[in-house]
């Protein structure tokens, strides 16, 4: 005992001292003015985020799913995820109303948003899962009005930091809206299973009426799923249901709405569904409603649960005479190759886009089934391009830099560089010397690779890198002449840099959204914020005579059993070998243009391997395809003919002149461009009869 007396003194001398100094720096009344403090600024927090969420929008966005609209402002479909039926309070049964606040919230009419009792539960609740280490709460304590902005605002998380802004977001709720207006909102939003959502569709799906006309025993079944929706299903879960409603039941004798008889007549009957619901699909144009959904998300900064569930209006690009043609296309069997010996389906990509504005008509990104924001071969696929690329890496930059399009270039079996770097041509036959129009327009591949060679590889580069492919300085090398990218490019990509051609050598960025509009009428998007970017990647005369020389890769070369009927394209044809195996062909590609539309297609496996590989490039391809694309998509458009003739054409008649004139490749372009505008305009009327005849055709063939 004595040992431990001189401890005591210790202890009373440190507890005085500590007493001593909390009096006299006034802690106890720091520490209220802090805690008040931290709960100013927090309820200051809070009552931001809540007046700030926008909630007047709260009933438009719930009552009006996200509109897509066309390029003409037609509709063209519509997007949700978590909506049902829109139905006003008046068209559902009160027995549904009063058997939902009998289970989920008695004092619906009487409380501001919250629920003092519940509160208290919930803390109740939390303090007994943290004894037994369990660190969330569970269940309890919310009303109506929080489970409506739980949904409609927040995450399911389990925390106070949510439940606070619940708290919040619930009171502005019902400070904006009456009551009835909030049960309508609750009940038309509320999840029931199977997919469902809102009661109207519910009523449909599980009792095959309407819900104006639900029973008393058909309100306690679907009030009995809001808590556990599947677990409750009356269709999969039968004997659950029956015990659900039976609960339900009791509560709304014990909250005055039903008699204990009627009750317990219900009770006693079986629950009888009947499946009147039809599923209605909207979303009827899958691969352009993804590139949407995926603009609004990477160029505007919305989420896909604010796009999909607030009632926006998206006006796009849309031609939907245009993608309804090319869906239908893609689901024809025959205008593809055979699967492979696995069974694996060849796929394919093909984006239409309006070379003026940028804006995308049509695109469809694979064959099979869709899937939701899925894999879009048109505008996430990279592969090489193949033969597509020279226009751009080759031939452009030889024009901007003195050549012509008559220009002979060497067309030999050559070596270049230290690495012996050797391009074959398709057939290994060589003519020796060819004007660039038939090298271009016959797709050789060694008159191509001694052209950039000749101008400089870094001419090349920087002419791809204009036209908007993306490159990396490894790809600064003579075999960028015929497509070898490190990343490869998109069709959506390949179609852009083709806009500049078809645009007097300007470049329009692609893109899907002209503008959005919220459910209240308030511009988000502004066609200021989508106007497409513009790039000069060439001069007019430039384009006019690329265009000149892509005319004969239909009329003559490599694109023939592409060439739409009765109509003047222009563009290119690529192909990609597969592990070097030059009868093996892992991509093919077709890109055309006239002024009014630029469509690229891709054809191939999306893995390639000795068992999956198309056919060599005279085998079949993919001409038919965009044959019937064009022949869908140019009767739609403006029918603007090109003001240039086919380089053949031309050269024949610099030939002619030459023999009697000193003038250069140049003034003769000039001057036999003189003449051709008069003649383009007659091409709208021969255009104007062809596409009578093939109207007519298609009428007689369906």
């Amino acid at each position: 005992m004595n040992n431990q007396q001189p401890n005591q003194p210790t202890e009373r001398g440190f507890k005085a001292h500590f007493k001593r100094f909390w009096r006299r720096f006034q802690l106890t009344r720091w520490l209220i003015v802090i805690v008040l403090t931290g709960f100013l600024v927090l309820s200051g927090y809070l009552t931001f985020i809540a007046k700030t969420a926008n909630v007047g929008d709260l009933k438009a966005a719930l009552d009006n799913p996200t509109q897509i609209y066309d390029r003409k402002n037609n509709k063209a479909g519509t997007l949700y995820s978590q909506k049902g039926t829109s139905v006003p309070l008046r068209k559902i049964s009160t027995n549904l109303q009063k058997a939902v606040i009998s289970t989920e919230d008695r004092n619906f009419y009487h409380e501001h948003g919250f629920s003092v009792k519940g509160i208290g539960r919930a803390l109740f609740l939390y303090a007994k899962n943290k004894l037994l280490g369990r660190d969330y709460i569970s269940g309890g304590g919310s009303t109506l009005t929080q489970q409506l902005v739980k949904n409609a605002y927040l995450t399911q998380e389990q925390t106070f930091t949510r439940k606070f802004k619940e708290l919040f977001l619930a009171i502005e709720v019902e400070n904006v809206y009456n009551k009835k207006d909030i049960l309508a909102m609750y009940l038309t939003n509320a999840y029931f299973g199977n997919g469902v959502w809102g009661v109207q569709d519910a009523s449909e799906r599980y009792f095959g009426t309407s819900a104006a006309n639900l029973t008393v025993s058909q309100s306690a079944v679907l009030a009995g799923m809001l808590t556990n929706p599947n677990g409750y299903n009356p269709i999969y879960h039968p004997k659950a249901a029956k015990q659900r409603r039976n609960v339900v039941l009791d509560l709304m004798v014990e909250n005055g709405d039903l008699s204990q008889t009627q009750a317990k007549r219900d009770q006693a009957t079986a629950i009888v569904t009947n499946d009147d619901y039809t599923y209605k699909n909207s979303y009827k144009y899958p691969y352009y409603f993804d590139a949407v959904i995926n603009e609004a998300i990477k160029k505007y900064g919305l989420t896909e649960s604010e796009i999909m569930n607030k009632g926006y209006k998206i006006y796009t690009t849309l031609d939907q005479d245009n993608q309804k043609q090319m869906q239908t296309l893609f689901k024809n069997n025959s205008y593809f190759p055979s699967n492979a010996s696995d069974g694996t389906k060849v796929q394919a990509a093909s984006i239409a886009i309006d070379p003026n504005t940028g804006g995308v008509e049509a695109v469809v990104g694979g064959r099979g089934k869709h899937v939701f924001r899925g894999y879009n071969r048109a505008t996430q696929m990279r592969r090489q391009p193949g033969s597509t690329i020279k226009p751009l890496a080759v031939y452009t930059p030889a024009l901007e830099n003195g050549y012509f399009y008559d220009s002979q270039l060497t067309d030999k079996k050559k070596s270049y560089g230290s690495n012996h770097y050797t391009p074959h041509n398709y057939g290994g036959t060589y003519s020796g010397k060819l004007p660039m129009y038939q090298a271009l327009a016959q797709s050789t591949n060694a008159p191509a690779v001694w052209l950039l060679n000749k101008i400089g590889v870094d001419k090349g580069y920087e002419s791809v890198k204009k036209f908007g492919l993306p490159v990396s300085k490894s790809d600064k090398n003579l075999a960028l002449a015929l497509g070898g990218l490190k990343t490869g490019v998109s069709p959506q990509q390949l179609a852009q840099a083709y806009t500049a051609f078809a645009d007097n050598g300007v470049r329009h960025s692609a893109h899907y959204i002209r503008k959005i509009v919220d459910a209240s009428g308030n511009v988000v998007v502004s066609t200021d914020d989508t106007q497409a970017k513009t790039k000069k990647v060439m001069s007019k005369k430039t384009a006019k005579q690329m265009t000149s020389m892509m005319m004969g890769v239909f009329n003559y070369g490599t694109g023939t059993t592409a060439k739409p009927y009765g109509y003047t394209i222009a563009g290119k044809t690529g192909s990609t070998e597969a592990d070097g195996d030059a009868d093996a062909t892992r991509d093919k590609w077709i890109v055309g243009y006239t002024p009014d539309v630029v469509v690229t297609t891709w054809e191939g496996f999306d893995s390639t391997s000795s068992k999956q590989h198309l056919e060599d490039v005279s085998g079949t391809g993919e001409g038919p395809l965009f044959q019937a694309e064009m022949q869908g998509i140019l009767p739609n458009t403006k029918g603007t003919s090109f003001d240039t003739k086919d380089a053949s054409t031309l050269a024949k008649a610099q030939n002619n002149s030459s023999s009697s004139s000193s003038n250069s490749s140049s003034d003769i372009w000039d001057s036999v461009q003189k003449g051709i505008d008069n003649a383009g305009k007659s091409f709208n009327n021969v255009a104007d009869k062809v596409k009578s005849w093939w109207e007519k055709a298609k009428s007689a063939v369906d």
